[in-house]
């Protein structure tokens, strides 16, 4: 039932690359999602290989089975821009604030402000609908700031809407807050199966919930596969003289330690990774939410590996319920 898809996580553990592969996910079968950027990093134009995005929604995508995805890159003055004209109806007044660099100067000044029209503008798009009253995009995925500002960035409007006990600005607010914390959205958390992240994601995790902010799922990126099955895993932790190295010698190799040596510790290495990942798991399973596990990229993320990574991811998806 989500429509509004925020996608948070770590520095590092490729956030913008999987809100990119879930709106291709969401598109496919014939569906219109959006794709946000909010951070002014045009990391967006960067995977899909066009020109940076202009403050307007941009076709940049088919995805599997004809759906599209739109892409929107929010410029904090643009918005209040729009704002100050939604509910003020300032018009030329306020291009005339933003002449006198008023606007830059409101939206510098005061980061509240402007996670303010970040989310109204993305929660806006959630609710559009066109002339025969149906909606306008089928999802909206948020590729948002990293997870230790999440719950504040979603949250700010609670406290603008406490701050102005009247008015559009009041109402505003409101209406964000009363669809953010609502089943319409899914706040997922980006990581890998490495301690610092997981670590992260637990503690973004808590605090999500404790604000009353509805948290979707745990999205693993970048997973490396186990080449090694679990009887060899265990033969590795035998180090060079162990059960490797015997075989090689009871075949007629002379000094097999001085040939498996390296081999045998690179598996060695791979028994303490998995290990390591295996903990992690355990620590993301615990957390009572979905796990989806995205593969890692051999020759790096390109447009053709984002294909690939939707399509894994939207294998992993629940099948969608059409609402209205």
């Amino acid at each position: 039932m989500s429509r509004l898809h925020v996608v948070t996580g770590k520095g590092g553990t490729g956030k913008t690359t999987v809100a990119a592969a879930l709106a291709l996910a969401l598109a496919s079968g014939g569906k219109r999602t959006l794709l946000v950027e909010v951070e002014g990093r045009q990391g967006i134009a960067q995977l899909f290989e066009t020109e940076p995005l202009p403050y307007e929604e941009r076709k940049i995508a088919v995805a599997h089975d004809g759906g599209e995805v739109f892409a929107l890159a929010i410029d904090p003055e643009r918005a209040l821009l729009d704002y100050l004209q939604m509910f003020y109806k300032l018009g030329s007044a306020g291009r005339a604030l933003k002449k006198l660099g008023a606007i830059d100067f409101a939206t510098t000044i005061a980061p509240g402000l402007r996670d303010v029209l970040l989310t109204g503008k993305a929660c806006e798009a959630v609710r559009r609908r066109d002339s025969r009253e149906r909606r306008v995009y089928d999802a909206v995925v948020m590729d948002a700031p990293p997870t230790g500002r999440i719950t504040r960035f979603l949250g700010v409007n609670e406290e603008v809407a406490g701050l102005a006990k009247v008015g559009p600005v009041h109402n505003q607010a409101q209406a964000v807050m009363r669809l953010l914390k609502s089943p319409e959205t899914a706040v997922h958390l980006v990581t890998l199966l490495e301690e610092m992240p997981v670590q992260e994601t637990v503690d973004g995790v808590a605090e999500l919930r404790e604000a009353g902010l509805p948290v979707g799922a745990a999205l693993v990126n970048m997973v490396r596969p186990h080449l090694l099955d679990d009887d060899l895993l265990r033969q590795a932790d035998s180090g060079p003289g162990g059960a490797l190295a015997d075989a090689l010698a009871r075949a007629g190799l002379s000094r097999p330690d001085r040939f498996v040596g390296p081999l045998v510790e690179q598996a060695q290495e791979h028994a303490e990774r998995v290990t390591l990942e295996r903990e992690q798991r355990s620590a993301l399973e615990k957390l009572d939410m979905p796990v989806y596990e995205l593969g890692l990229l051999p020759e790096g993320v390109e447009l053709a590996g984002l294909y690939q990574l939707a399509m894994d991811l939207r294998d992993q998806l629940p099948a969608r319920q059409e609402t209205p």
